[in-house]
């Protein structure tokens, strides 16, 4: 059941923030954050994340890099957690350059709360 599921969000908005927070746990999810890249990397670290719903426009490190430096994590936990682009510059990036940093799907901005929540759904097993 999505309670014991924990997703991280990487969002330097905090009103997208928020409002993405509110859904979530609607649905029960647990909730991290993180407003920068150096952040995500200790979040995933310290705590047991079943998902990264992550901007790709972060600062310090933008999801991207984030997304390389998960993938290429020593732990095989932390590397193979689901990632979940989010993006308003979806055009800037294909597909091809999402998979080869490991990106699982991607969600444009603005965020589809329906589609939001049917994704992270998949991601963490519950569909």
């Amino acid at each position: 059941m999505a309670e014991n599921k924990t997703i991280l969000i990487a969002e330097d908005s905090s009103v997208i923030l928020n409002l993405t927070k509110k859904i979530l746990e609607l649905q029960n999810y647990k909730i991290l954050t993180a407003k920068n890249g150096g952040e995500v990397i200790k979040q995933v670290e310290n705590n047991k994340i079943d998902a990264i719903l992550m901007d790709l426009n972060i600062p310090i490190k933008n999801g991207m890099e984030c997304s390389k430096e998960i993938r290429a994590h020593k732990d095989k936990q932390i590397a193979n957690i689901p990632i979940i682009a989010v993006t308003g510059n979806a055009n800037n990036y294909t597909m091809e350059d999402f998979k080869e940093v490991g990106i699982n799907e991607y969600l444009p901005k603005p965020l589809d709360f329906d589609m939001l929540v049917q994704t992270v759904k998949k991601h963490t097993g519950e569909l």
